[in-house]
């Protein structure tokens, strides 16, 4: 078992005063089997009153608004959790199972497509050439290898914007891209699969009380039976060094922050990650 601490800060610096903003931030982690949030703070420069709640994906957000004019908006949010090993799910499915309609009715949120992961006829070849050779729980890591043979991890190279198919024809991408056209394939073969926002801590044998610079990362969960992670841009199960936030369909459910504005001109978008490990 890991504990360890994460500090997420953004800032916004706006070219003219903003005089009311709207935002939601979704970077509470998850208390669940695997993992126990110990402590988790949002705060914000400028103050602001906010209230907490879950979403219909089962995301912890906060939600503030400012109604003072300011050129700057800071979020910090602070965690404290421990982590686990995930164990595997003991219940098994077969294809058969899959495509029946009681599990094809329960799951219908995350086997339908999206904007960021759009139905591919080339990719449901692959998904079909892969479900005759393996069982889904096979399947799942064979549809991760595929991803990792048609994507180069390159920092930068996507936008927040970009859909798993985009990623595919440049070739490369970051985790985000990963997990999107990871779901493509997966949903395509007709397994239950979601997003998961979250952190990686990069080193196994980190030192405790060493603070690094991290980033936000993501995987993505697959039900064959039970819900498991898989993280395709590693091609690897998820241990103690993960820590999961938020769930949904894509990226657009999990965005750490979003929100709405009055005010002219575009901002300047800071975002520092910082992971120690406690213990």
């Amino acid at each position: 078992m890991w504990r360890m601490r994460v500090v997420h800060t953004t800032g916004y610096a706006y070219r003219s005063p903003v005089t009311a903003s709207y935002n939601e931030a979704r970077l509470t982690p998850r208390s669940d089997s695997r993992q126990n949030v110990i402590l988790n703070r949002v705060e914000t420069v400028p103050a602001t009153r906010s209230y907490r709640y879950v979403d219909y994906w089962g995301t912890a957000v906060t939600a503030f608004d400012l109604h003072a004019p300011h050129t700057e908006l800071e979020v910090t949010a602070s965690s404290v959790v421990e982590t686990d090993q995930e164990q595997s799910p003991e219940a098994k499915v077969t294809w058969e199972d899959l495509a029946s309609a009681a599990v094809v009715d329960r799951f219908d949120e995350y086997l339908t497509p999206t904007g960021y992961t759009p139905a591919s006829k080339r990719i449901e070849r692959v998904g079909r050439r892969i479900g005759k050779d393996y069982a889904p729980e096979e399947a799942v890591i064979e549809a991760a290898r595929w991803v990792q043979g048609e994507l180069q991890y390159v920092a930068g190279t996507t936008g927040v914007h970009s859909s798993g198919l985009d990623a595919l024809r440049e070739g490369k991408g970051v985790c985000q891209d990963f997990a999107h056209l990871s779901l493509i394939l997966l949903r395509g073969m007709g397994i239950p699969s979601r997003y998961v926002s979250g952190y990686l801590h990069p080193k196994p044998k980190a030192k405790l009380g060493d603070t690094i610079e991290g980033e936000s990362h993501a995987w993505v969960q697959v039900w064959t039976g039970g819900w498991w992670n898989y993280d395709p841009t590693n091609d690897n199960g998820i241990n103690e060094q993960y820590i999961s936030v938020g769930v949904g369909r894509d990226y657009s459910d999990v965005t750490p922050l979003k929100g709405i504005y009055s005010g002219a001109g575009s901002t300047d978008l800071d975002v520092l990650v910082e992971i120690t490990r406690l213990a």
